[in-house]
């Protein structure tokens, strides 16, 4: 049987190359790319592309496009959660924010999560699969085609780790900043990690000019590595390390994301210790008001302003995450455990 073809994951020059292996000049490849990156939902809408072109691309695997099986928007302020559906009936987050500075997407990378969390939804359940470079850019182009309100920032935050999925988040990238493409600079794209090392020392490598966010959430091992068993194997040291490295070789500079946890995290003690830890280097430290999820016995602190108090005076940038879509499931992993738990309901 053949193999069917990712045409939403190939780039202008691998649809070039395809083009002419069917006889097709090679202007064809730019084509179909400008195509995918609109969001047709089948060949048929390709209308300047020869139809046995099209007949080609639907017999070699045509192109499948996301489909909402739920949606929620917020009342307070204009947030959109989206649950698609994709091809294999698998499930995917994706969230719409609105901001002053333009609409930001935030996407999911993985069907599910391996990290383990224990604040975190994503990963109840664990993961499934990796999603592809497309199915990476369909969340864009598709939150983009059925909100009406134009992209202009993405976060690599939704369900999954981006760096378990390295390759196919890597060519994700190239796509979704290719100029003939949605065109969206680097420096507008965020990408979330809990942690891997390696991941964060071949992205330096890379030298991108992205915003790297660090999950952090704890800045002592014991309590790290409570709240996220990555940490077991290397260790808040060697993740500061590598963060250094990432710093050195890029000049971007690191956002540490940590989830404020009622008598977790949040103590004076804690804010000193992650003070001494940034201090003297190039940092910003968001602050995130935990999330209910049923699953967990996390509750929010109550302890949030003094903490960043004690961050500023030690000259370190803390902010405190707005809070967005409040009124629904925005938070990763709510909306798609919601429907599985129905789904599981139902089948009993």
């Amino acid at each position: 049987m053949t193999e069917r073809i990712d045409f939403k994951s190939m780039t202008p020059e691998e649809l070039t190359a395809w083009c002419k292996d069917q006889g097709q000049p090679a202007f064809r490849g730019k084509q179909l790319f400008q195509w995918l990156s609109r969001g047709v939902a089948s060949t048929e809408e390709m209308t300047d592309v020869p139809k046995a072109l099209r007949a080609k691309i639907d017999q070699a695997g045509g192109i499948s496009p996301p489909v909402v099986a739920r949606k929620q928007v917020s009342k307070l302020d204009g947030t959109i959660k989206y649950l698609w559906q994709l091809a294999d009936g698998n499930c995917i987050e994706t969230v719409l924010m609105r901001y002053r500075h333009g609409n930001s997407v935030c996407i999911s990378s993985q069907v599910g999560c391996a990290m383990g969390c224990a604040f975190c939804a994503s990963t109840v359940g664990g993961k499934i699969r990796n999603l592809t470079a497309g199915e990476l850019l369909d969340q864009v182009i598709f939150t983009q085609k059925d909100s009406g309100a134009p992209i202009s920032n993405i976060v690599l935050m939704g369900i999954g780790e981006p760096l378990d999925n390295y390759a196919n988040v890597r060519k994700f990238l190239t796509l979704v900043n290719h100029p003939n493409g949605m065109n969206i600079g680097m420096r507008h794209i965020s990408l979330s990690t809990c942690g891997l090392i390696k991941g964060i020392d071949r992205l330096a490598e890379e030298n991108l000019q992205l915003t790297l966010s660090v999950s952090l959430h704890a800045p002592d091992d014991e309590t790290r590595s409570r709240l996220m068993p990555v940490n077991r194997a290397t260790g808040v040291d060697a993740l500061f390390a590598a963060c250094r490295r990432y710093f050195q070789k890029t000049g971007r500079r690191i956002s540490y994301e940590y989830a404020m946890i009622d008598g977790v995290n949040d103590t004076p003690r804690q804010a000193a210790l992650l003070g001494d830890r940034l201090e003297g280097t190039v940092a910003h430290v968001n602050l995130i008001p935990l999330n209910y999820v049923e699953e967990s016995s996390l509750h929010p602190s109550t302890h949030v302003a003094q903490f960043q108090r004690q961050l500023e005076k030690r000259g370190i940038t803390a902010t405190v995450r707005r809070r967005l879509g409040s009124d629904i499931d925005a938070s990763c992993g709510q909306l798609r455990r919601k429907a599985l738990r129905e789904q599981a309901k139902g089948q009993r």
